[in-house]
């Protein structure tokens, strides 16, 4: 198997795991924790995951790198995930999901701006086919599920959307240097510090010995899977493929997100604040074959420059 189809994988394994986080991470804020608390206990989890795996292949990190280490820590750690968790609290999963579409757009102007990735037709027409389709997708599966959706929600989302579409265009220099893994295990221990003021608070007031089973897998699914496998997939993926590829992909969430409304509405354990499963009609199947079309199309561009 190539590496690119390596990455490809990866990424394709990496939004699988955001489309369910919208229904996840949605039921347990702010009923269970805060999301500022939430964040803590999240990035808490990952730091150290990312740390003990550095150990079996440690690496001495430049001081030259450390300023853009940081940077990563702030948009790809700190601020990208408190104003997610901020703003998916104060609005509702099709609006959070319809708002990423804007991400992979963003990625490709600041990677044109700041590392000089080339913007071809290729990459443009994928990126607005893949735009359209995942709009579509979510506006026919809406069924209500934009009840409890806030202007405040709204903005803290978009800014997370170009604090990541950020992350990703900063963090593809590192990658050309270092493994994943160091990058990572430098970004949240930085990150770390910079949550650790909003997040104790929050966590302090949790009562964790009286958590259900549930809660707790819940928990466990976005610190292991949610950050550390996501973001560690996503970020060895940029030392094959450019930034555009991997933001291209988060049009696969909105998909990814109605596929695991119709597994919850089977078995009957649908989450709070999870998307109705829509009536499936061929317009559904226009919008994953456009949004499919999109990754391929920016996926081809891509090997071409």
């Amino acid at each position: 198997m190539s590496p690119r189809t390596r990455a490809h994988l990866a990424l394709f394994a990496v939004n699988l795991i955001y489309g369910a986080n919208y229904a996840v991470a949605k039921g347990l804020m702010p009923g269970v924790i805060g999301p500022s608390g939430f964040i803590l206990v999240r990035v808490l989890g990952a730091v150290v995951l990312f740390w003990l795996l550095r150990l079996l292949r440690p690496e001495r990190v430049a001081w030259s790198d450390a300023p853009r280490l940081v940077l990563c820590a702030v948009f790809g750690v700190a601020l990208n995930q408190l104003c997610f968790f901020h703003g998916l609290m104060r609005t509702s999963p099709l609006h959070a999901s319809l708002i990423m579409v804007a991400a992979p757009i963003l990625v490709l102007v600041f990677a044109a701006v700041l590392i000089g990735e080339r913007v071809t037709w290729g990459k443009a027409v994928g990126i607005a086919l893949g735009a359209t389709g995942a709009t579509v997708l979510l506006v026919l599966g809406a069924g209500g599920a934009d009840a409890g959706a806030t202007l405040l929600g709204d903005l803290f989302i978009l800014v997370n959307a170009a604090s990541f579409a950020l992350y990703l265009v900063l963090v593809k220099p590192l990658m050309r240097t270092y493994t994943a893994v160091t990058v990572m295990a430098w970004s949240f221990a930085i990150g770390t510090v910079l949550v650790l003021p909003f997040g104790l608070a929050d966590v302090a007031t949790v009562h964790w010995t009286t958590l259900g089973a549930g809660i707790w897998w819940a928990i466990a699914f976005v610190v292991v899977g949610v950050t550390f496998v996501a973001y560690l997939l996503n970020t060895w993926a940029l030392r094959v493929v450019d930034p555009g590829v991997v933001g291209t992909y988060i049009y696969l969430q909105p998909l990814m997100a109605v596929a695991f409304a119709w597994v919850y509405a089977v078995g009957g354990i649908a989450p709070a604040g999870a998307l109705a499963p829509p009536e499936i009609r061929p317009v559904h199947g226009l919008c994953a074959a456009l949004i499919f079309l999109g990754v391929h199309l920016v996926n081809r561009a891509d090997r071409r420059t």
